[in-house]
Parts: structure tokens; C-alpha cells; sequence
């Protein structure tokens, strides 16, 4: 028997509950969209949601995992905090691996779980668990909520904190019975927090000496990071490079700020970036850090990076500038005020062109490669047909591993917040929600989450949620039948021993795609791809694509562990 879901007249409170006042204040947040899934503790505050008759649109995800990543993609791509409800205990101690990979990929959400009630806070009750002490190392800053009076202004306070500096997660902690209980009075005053002062305009004197080094420099390089893209810096990046024709070259999260197709362009950098990208690095003078963290999987061994470079780090974070690389002009500030004010100052091309000569004569020596022999579907054809195909517009999901690295190669992201991936925390399950929040972020245009056969499996529930919502996600399933990046790594340093990295049994993904109402197709060649995609990129509606792609096929270039980002192997095929 169906449930009916909403009665013909809704109850009607005539005072406020601690839950009524959480969702006031999330109204006036302009909140549009909440991943969640509900449970004893936030019965109260799910109450108030259906008493709110539609303010907002609550998304019933099948794993408070799914939430949080999905919320992930919404922050990533709207640029506004993703917001997710969970009950307490296993709710919220589901929630976990989300909120850490949002605060290494600084990415805005507001978590809001569930307490038990404080008259057994501390008791062991029954879905206890200690939100404030698991998620403080893994937080922007967290709260636990001890009376209704305070949530109005600790909502603004959130919201405040986790979109503004260096965003991040920020949770909130609510026992029910604060917000089952009625409220009669509330803090309608504003928030004040001298403790936090993000420092967002730069000293104009710090960027007077990038000014002159930049004058002076014979090799200058621009490393872009998500900062460029959180700032919302991309027109100012590319009016100054192309101005002053400075080569490029990103992080993995920072590609996008810049385009991946035009000229001055060299590709990412790192682990798995382009031989150009890491010899530029490797031999410039003056490389500046515009949002980039210097995390280990962009500079290898230390010892060998930048080694010949006078490095300025442009960061609104100021813990991070010095924190792995020696720094020179350190200039903390939101990257697009810092651009404003170089903008202003610069007036001087510098004289490089013998650099800019090399560095083309590299791009035509050393391209990304892969061998090609056959109608077999090659995973970095199928990455670069998947770019053709959509013109390169789709904003594009991935979870970690070989097609992750694949995607970040061979989809020349030309503009910002199209790209959203795990990159700190690497987290596998993430492509799959995350592109079910993005999609919600922004109803017109095309998704696709690129996934792996062993990462979707992890958040698969989730095709329930395209099911009920009928969101025109196209999944693409890269099935090496292996953890390809695990199997690739043992093939490489542990002399092939291929522990538990071939999957040898696997679901029919067709006919599971089919079991939720969703169009299921199976690609083994080139040509049932290149015959089908554009009818299905144009096709109203989701559908999961199982692409069968060769298993010994690894990712090329690579820095081995240990190596500095010069020391490539797969250079050549």
C-alpha cells in the first residue's frame, strides 16, 4: 500500500520548534537544495521540512555517503555551499570520508546531523557517537548546537565561514531535543567573528616584487590552482597571460581556470602531467603559484623542484604558502583581487621569447601518446571521442584512478567549474553523486560521470535517485574489469603481482541500469561508440554506458615514487 505523502491540511504549530527556526534560517540563506536522508535523531527537523511545504527541494539520497558527495558537485559547480541533513551516529559517521575530501579540496558545504538529546549526551545512548571530536581535525570549524536561541546566528556564522577564505566544511551538531522543543526567543542579531579575518586583498608591496621579477624573468611559468576558480579569477588570468604571453600550466583541480586548448597552454602538471609541464617547472626562473596548494602528487621528490625558480604563491590561506616549498613572494589574497592588482602594475613584457620557442618545440616533441592498433575501445580514445562528442562543453565527474588521470589528460576543460573530481583525499565512489549534486547545480547543462567499474560500485544506490528524478546524467563505466591504478602500480613496483586488483565478477551494469528504468547499453568497439554517443548526449533523460576498454592499458607519462617530476617514465611510446 502506497503512503500518502502529504495530508490535505498540514498540521499547524503555534510556536516555533528549534527545527522550525533551522529551516527559517536556511530560507533565508537562500538554500534551494538539501541532501539528506533522514533518521530518529533529525525526525524533528525532517517534521519542519514537510511543514515548510516546498521552500526548498530535499534530495532523498539511498547512503548519507551519496549526500555528501553529491553536495560536493552541487558546491563545486554552483559555487554555493552544498548543504546535507544526517541523523546522528552511523548518519553521521557516514558522512565521514565526504567531509574529509571536501576540506582537502576546499569545497564550501554545511553538514547538519543529528544529536541524541542532551539529557543522554555522554551515556553511550542508543546512535550516539561524538560528531564534534571525530569531525574537528576534518572541519573548517564545526558547532554543536546548546540551545534554539543560537541557531539562528550559527547558521549565518556556517554559512559565513564555509564560503568565504579558503572554503571548506563546516558542521552543525543539533540534539533533538533542542530542536524538537518549542523556541520562544531567538538571536535575530547579526554575527561577529574577530577570530576570523581572512586576509583577501593583497599587500599592493608583495605584488610590486612579483611585478619586477617578472620583468626580469627569462622562463616564467603560471601554475594555476582551484584558487583561480574559487576566486572566480579565469577572464583576469587570461587577460594577463595572453597580454604578456605567459605559458600556463594546472594542478589537477585547478584545470579549467585556464583553457585547455588554447596555445599557451602546456598541460597538467604532476604525477601524470605532460613532459612539457614538468620540464617548465623544472627549468623555469620564475614560477607563480596562483591557488595551488604544492601537494606531493604535483611536486614529487622536493629536492628537485623548482630548483632554478624564484617561486611567488599567491594563496588566500596563508598556512599553506611555505608549507612545502621554500617561498620567495608570498602574497596572501584572494587570487582574483591579486590578479586585479597585477593587472594594474604590470606594463613590461617580459623578454622570453627563446623560453616560449622551447617550450613549443617541447609540446610538438613530446605529446601525450597512446597506441591505437585496433577497433578495441582504447580508454584514452574513448576520453578524447567523449570530448569531441560534446564539444567539450559537458561538465564532466570522475571518481579516482587511471580514468580520472585519463579524463584530466584528454578533456581539454576550457572553462572553470566543469571539472569536478576528488583530488586530495582521492576518494573512490565520489564521480557517480557528485554528478547527481552537479546536475542540480545547473538543470541545463549535459553531465557525464566518468566512473571505474570498481568505484561505482561503491555509491551505485545512487541510480535510484536518477530514477526518481529523471536527471539527464550519462554515466560512462571505464571497465577494465581491475582497480586499474592498483593493478598498474603492482605491474610497475610490485613485479606483477596483482593482489586483488582483477575483478574477476562483476553485475551485468546493463541490466542493472535497466532494473532502475535506465536506459543500459554495452560498448566493446569504437565504432558502437562513435555510432551511438551523439544520440545519446542528445537523448532527454539518463543512461548508463558499460565501455569495455583494454585492461594492460596504463597511464602514461608517470613520475615513480621518489622521483622528481623531471624523472618521467612513458615519455615515449
Amino acid at each position: 500500500m502506497n503512503v500518502e505523502t502529504k495530508p490535505k491540511t498540514q498540521p499547524k504549530t503555534a510556536v516555533k520548534t528549534g527545527a522550525d527556526i533551522l529551516i527559517d534560517s536556511l530560507i533565508e540563506q537562500k538554500v534551494d537544495t538539501i541532501f539528506g536522508y533522514p533518521g530518529g535523531a533529525v525526525l524533528p527537523i525532517y517534521d519542519a521540512l514537510y511543514r515548510s511545504d516546498g521552500d526548498f527541494e530535499h534530495i532523498l539520497t539511498r547512503h548519507e555517503q551519496g549526500a555528501i558527495h553529491a553536495a560536493e558537485g552541487y558546491a563545486r559547480v554552483s559555487g554555493r555551499p552544498g548543504v546535507v541533513l544526517a541523523t546522528s551516529g552511523p548518519g553521521a559517521t557516514n558522512l565521514i570520508t565526504g567531509i574529509a575530501d571536501a576540506m582537502m579540496d576546499s569545497l564550501p558545504l554545511v553538514i547538519i546531523t543529528g544529536q541524541v538529546a542532551t539529557s543522554v549526551t555522554g551515556t553511550d545512548a542508543f546512535q550516539e557517537a561524538d560528531v564534534m571530536g571525530i569531525t574537528t581535525p576534518i572541519t573548517k570549524h564545526n558547532y554543536q548546537v546548546q540551545s534554539s536561541y543560537d541557531i539562528p546566528r550559527i547558521i549565518k556564522e556556517a554559512f559565513h565561514i564555509a564560503s568565504t577564505g579558503r572554503p571548506g566544511p563546516v558542521v552543525v551538531d543539533i540534539p533533538k531535543d533542542i530542536s524538537a522543543n518549542p523556541c520562544l526567543k531567538v538571536d535575530e542579531s547579526d554575527f561577529h567573528l574577530p577570530g576570523y579575518q581572512p586576509t583577501i586583498k593583497p599587500n599592493p608591496l608583495q605584488i610590486k616584487k612579483l611585478t619586477e621579477a617578472l620583468k626580469k624573468s627569462k622562463k616564467p611559468l603560471i601554475l594555476t590552482g582551484a584558487g583561480v576558480i574559487h576566486g572566480k579569477a579565469s577572464d583576469l588570468l587570461l587577460d594577463i597571460v595572453e597580454a604578456y604571453e605567459l605559458p600556463v600550466t594546472s594542478t589537477l583541480l585547478g584545470l579549467g581556470a585556464f583553457p585547455g586548448d588554447h596555445k599557451l597552454f602546456l598541460g597538467m602538471a604532476g604525477m601524470h602531467g605532460t613532459y612539457t609541464s614538468n620540464m617548465a617547472i623544472s627549468e623555469c626562473d620564475l614560477l607563480i603559484n596562483i591557488g595551488a596548494r604544492f601537494d606531493d602528487r604535483l611536486t614529487g621528490n622536493l629536492e628537485h623542484f623548482a630548483t632554478n625558480a624564484t617561486v611567488a604563491h599567491i594563496d588566500i590561506d596563508p598556512a599553506e604558502i611555505g608549507k612545502n616549498v621554500t617561498t620567495h613572494i608570498p602574497i596572501v589574497s584572494d587570487s582574483r583581487a591579486a590578479l586585479e592588482e597585477l593587472k594594474k602594475q604590470v606594463n613590461e613584457k617580459p623578454d622570453h621569447g627563446a623560453w616560449m620557442t622551447q617550450l613549443k618545440e617541447n609540446k610538438a616533441s613530446y605529446p601525450l601518446w597512446y597506441n591505437n592498433p585496433s577497433e578495441d575501445m582504447i580508454p584514452q580514445w574513448l576520453i578524447k571521442s567523449l570530448h569531441d562528442a560534446t564539444n567539450g562543453d559537458a561538465i564532466v565527474t570522475t571518481d579516482v584512478g587511471q580514468h580520472q588521470m585519463w579524463t584530466a589528460q584528454y578533456y581539454a576543460f576550457a572553462q572553470p567549474n566543469k571539472w569536478v573530481t576528488s583530488g586530495g583525499l582521492g576518494t573512490m565512489g565520489f564521480g557517480f553523486p557528485a554528478a547527481i549534486g552537479a546536475q542540480l547545480a545547473a538543470p541545463e547543462e549535459p553531465v557525464v560521470a566518468v566512473v571505474g567499474d570498481g568505484g561505482f560500485q561503491m555509491t551505485l544506490q545512487e541510480l535510484s535517485v536518477l530514477q526518481e528524478r529523471g536527471l539527464p546524467v550519462k554515466i560512462i563505466i571505464v571497465n577494465n574489469g581491475a582497480l586499474g591504478m592498483v593493478r598498474q602500480w603492482q605491474e610497475a613496483f610490485y613485479d606483477k603481482r596483482y593482489s586483488e586488483s582483477i575483478v574477476s565478477v562483476q553485475p551485468d551494469f546493463v541490466k542493472l541500469a535497466e532494473s532502475y528504468n535506465i536506459r543500459g547499453m554495452k560498448f566493446e568497439t569504437q565504432k558502437q561508440f562513435n555510432d551511438n554517443i551523439k544520440e545519446i548526449m542528445d537523448y532527454n533523460g539518463p543512461v548508463l554506458l558499460d565501455c569495455r576498454v583494454l585492461q594492460q592499458e596504463n597511464v602514461y607519462p608517470m613520475v615513480p615514487p621518489g622521483k622528481g617530476i623531471h624523472e618521467m617514465i612513458g615519455v615515449k611510446p
